[in-house]
């Protein structure tokens, strides 16, 4: 294998190794057409190199940014289109951070109503569970 890092090939195990996306993600990847097929070697083997690493390593960043795989497939064709325009990539963005601070005040009033829960609860010195039973009852939308 060759030293030079820019060169270096890899099986799909090592390139799941390098960006942590685990290997079925990576194929999933592949066939949902965000990553192009990689050449394969006689035994059929993918061969990954380093711009195919820097590509998964740019997907698994804007997941975990929370971009959804459309926002990533968006972006990366700024990036295969050549240079992307600044502006685009910001408004892109910044709409993304909107819908963060939408999931964020969501998962606020999930906080609240959990926590309002689980202040019912006297540890189990009556019986039943009031979580349990809150549960059951809001999981029962009234007939319109």
């Amino acid at each position: 294998m060759n030293t030079n890092a820019r060169e270096q090939i890899c099986t799909i195990g090592g390139a799941s190794k390098a960006t942590g996306v685990n290997i079925e993600t990576i194929r999933y990847y592949e066939r949902i057409g965000l990553t192009p097929p990689p050449p394969r070697r006689a035994q059929r083997y993918r061969l990954y190199d380093h711009e195919m690493i820097k590509r998964l390593a740019f997907i698994r960043r804007c997941r975990r940014l929370g971009f959804s795989l459309d926002e990533v497939r968006e972006l990366l064709r700024f990036v295969d289109g050549g240079e992307p325009s600044c502006a685009e990539v910001k408004e892109r963005t910044l709409e993304h951070i909107q819908e963060v601070q939408a999931k964020i005040r969501d998962l606020q009033t999930v906080k609240r109503v959990l926590s309002d829960m689980a202040a019912k609860c006297d540890d189990g010195a009556v019986p039943g569970c009031p979580i349990i039973d809150a549960l059951y009852t809001d999981a029962v939308a009234p007939a319109a």
